[in-house]
Parts: C-alpha cells; structure tokens; sequence
C-alpha cells in the first residue's frame, strides 16, 4: 500500500488545509520529508536561487514554475509578447498580420503599450494611461499630465506604460472585470485548463470617464480589497457575478453568436500569452501553476488582459466564493496529484476527462499539432482545445476558429 502524501504549505488559507485534509494527507514542515508543496511566490524564488542549492526528488512538486514571472511580471509580460510576435512575424505567420495603420489584427492582446525607461505619454487624444513602476501599480495619467516629479525619483526605473481603457463594457452603469483561473500541467509541450467557474468583479460605483474621478477607486479599480471598503458593498454577493451569469446577461443583450465570439477571443487571448511566454520557462518537471487572468472587457466586446497573477487570492469573501475556491483546489489537485498518491514528476500530465472536474481543455500543444491521428484523443477528452488561426476559403486571410 503507497504512503500517504506528505504536504506542506506557507499560505494559509482554509481552502487549502481542507483539501489537503479531506485527502488524509499528512502535514509536515519544510524541514522534513515532503511530497507536495503549496508555496509563496517569495518561498519558491528561495528554493531555486543558485544559493540555495536545492534539488527536489522525483515524488516532489510544487505550484509554481521557477520563473513565472515572465507571464506575471507586466514589464516581461510586454517583452515576451513583444518577441514573440517579431517570431511569428519572422516565420511569416498569418497570426502576425497587420491593419492598414500597423495594428495587429489577431495579438493585440493586452493593454500594455510599451517598456520604458522614461516618461514619453503616447500623443492620442486626452486619454488616461496607467504607469506602473517595477511591475506595481502607479496611477492614472492623462496625455497632458505633468510628470517631471515622477521622472526625478523613478528615472533608473524601468516601467510600463499602459492603455487604460476608458470605453468598458458597464452592466448597470458599473465597470467590471473577469477573473478567470488557468491551470497549466507542462509549457513544452504547452497543454493548460481553463476553469468553468470563474467570476466577475464590480465596482460599487457607477463608472464615469471623467478625469476629476480618476482618483476614486471605488469607480475604476474592481479589486475586491478595495470594494470591501465602499458605503455600497454588498457583503452578501461581494459585488461578484459567475462568467456563467455573464454569459447569460450577453446572449440576453446582444445575442449568442457574439457572446460565444467574445469568448473565444478570451480564450484566444490566454492561449497567446502562454504561447509567448512558453520558450523562456523553466519548464521543471516537479512544477504546475494556477494562475490568476484578469480580463476586462470594452463596449465593442472586445477583451483586453489586464494582468495574470502567480498567486491568484484564495481569500473567501462570501460563502459562495469559499465553496468556488475550495472546488478550484480540489479540482487543481486532481489534475497535479493523480489519484491523489504520493507523486512522480515523470508522469506525462496528460489526466483523463474523468478527474477534469471543472477544467476544461484550454490548449493541447500534442494534440493542436496533430489532425486526424488525434480525432479519437480528442473525442475521449471531449473537450475545446482553445482558438487557432485558420483560413478562410473566401479571402486566405486568418480567421478564429476552434479546436474541437
């Protein structure tokens, strides 16, 4: 009979310590012997510096690649998205083509405009735009801000400029976001999930695109931490719609085959990112990651990646979202520990349909590669493997479509 898994964590969170109870896992220290380890962002730059000298054994895994924050980080977000078009452009790709004026017709994928070193606002008409400085948040500045007194203390600094989008999609006059959970297994080859029960986050305050209300968090920044502290948070709900509702609200308003185009675009988005980002991991065998996508969307219905976070909040603040949280453990764990047995990181991390839960198939690079060899795979999963770049027939040009 296989010994029981030994765990570790330094987050915690009740979501966490359930699940790993529920499975009759046995809680260590750091110190000793373990199995699984659920850590920090902090604690897993720890255990693959150089200094550290640390080599994890065959029965050992963790939640995060080493260097994740080449997805995480906006300012290599930007250059691995950056390159990786130059890439496709290289190889001729269809996935690189532009519009007339030089816009990319299929990777405009985020709202990050540019890394630099200083303060240059792009000349568009008076239009908000975000500095962040070593991948924190700054503020809001219009195209005729002054910014010199930021320049003298930020000038050695690298930053991001980024597009704040004035335009957003508003359901009951309030702006929001989506937050959107995706596991990804291995980078090379690349097969990531995306979780069926993601949620959107509203502001408490109707959203005006003036700039005198460009301070009030309440109006612009749907974090919940800042919510919380509103006169009209709703403690019940915590301002939180499931992407199912919103789903629902869209096919209501504007019709199925646009929502459903909206959402392949999202999924689109994500594919690309990871895409990017994908040749520079350190693709270790002992790693997996649940990622946070926060995605927002403009009144064209076109969607826009605002961040991915390493570490995505496993803070509850509402019942229903202790219950989706916990399931999204559970879930995670199922797909990263088979069988929930002591692990072996030489697995091929490809599970069966049965243990998915709420993840589906986002991207299966093995399975994207191959036609009609992988129909019966494909069937027995059951699952979309995420948008692609086809042809049309009529004009040649690139057009989304699905793997199915």
């Amino acid at each position: 009979m296989a010994g029981k898994v030994k765990w570790v964590t330094d987050i915690e969170k009740s979501v966490l310590i359930n699940n790993f109870e529920k499975r009759g896992w046995v809680q260590v220290t750091e110190n000793e012997d373990w199995n699984f380890y659920w850590m920090s962002v902090q604690t897993i730059r720890n255990v693959f510096s150089v200094e550290a000298g640390y080599r994890l054994s065959d029965d050992q895994i963790v939640n995060h690649f080493p260097n994740h924050y080449e997805l995480t980080r906006k300012d290599l977000m930007v250059k691995n998205i950056k390159r990786y078009r130059k890439e496709l452009e290289k190889e001729g790709s269809p996935l690189a083509e532009k519009d007339e004026n030089g816009k990319y017709l299929y990777l405009g994928l985020c709202v990050f405009h540019r890394l630099m070193f200083s303060v240059n606002i792009p000349r568009r008409p008076v239009q908000p735009w975000i500095m962040i400085l070593s991948h924190r948040f700054k503020k809001c500045v219009p195209k005729d801000s002054k910014t010199s007194s930021f320049v003298s203390q930020s000038n050695k600094e690298a930053y991001v400029i980024s597009l704040y989008i004035n335009n957003p999609l508003l359901i009951g006059g309030r702006k929001f976001d989506l937050r959107l959970y995706v596991l990804v297994s291995t980078y090379r080859p690349l097969r990531c999930y995306m979780y069926k029960l993601g949620f959107c986050r509203f502001c408490t305050v109707k959203y005006t695109p003036s700039t005198s209300e460009l301070d009030n968090m309440f109006v612009h920044l749907t974090n919940v931490a800042i919510q919380k502290h509103g006169e009209d948070y709703n403690h019940i709900h915590g301002g939180k719609w499931t992407v199912s509702n919103l789903r629902l609200y869209l096919e209501s308003t504007r019709g199925k085959e646009v929502t459903s185009k909206l959402f392949d675009e999202i999924h689109w988005i994500i594919v690309q990112s990871l895409k990017a980002v994908a040749p520079v991991m350190n693709n270790d065998k002992h790693c997996f990651e649940c990622y946070g996508y926060d995605i927002i969307i403009d009144d064209k219905l076109k969607p826009w990646l605002i961040e991915v976070n390493a570490s995505p909040s496993l803070t509850s603040s509402t019942a229903n979202d202790r219950i989706l949280k916990y399931n999204l453990i559970n879930d995670t764990l199922n797909i990263a520990v088979p069988n929930g047995e002591i692990p072996d990181c030489k697995w091929n991390k490809s599970p069966p349909k049965e243990v998915l839960g709420n993840y589906e198939i986002l991207y299966d690079e093995e399975l994207a590669q191959g036609d009609g060899a992988d129909r019966e795979l494909r069937s027995r999963q059951g699952q979309s493997l995420g948008p692609r770049a086809g042809r049309s027939r009529d004009s040649g040009r690139a057009v989304l479509t699905t793997w199915k």
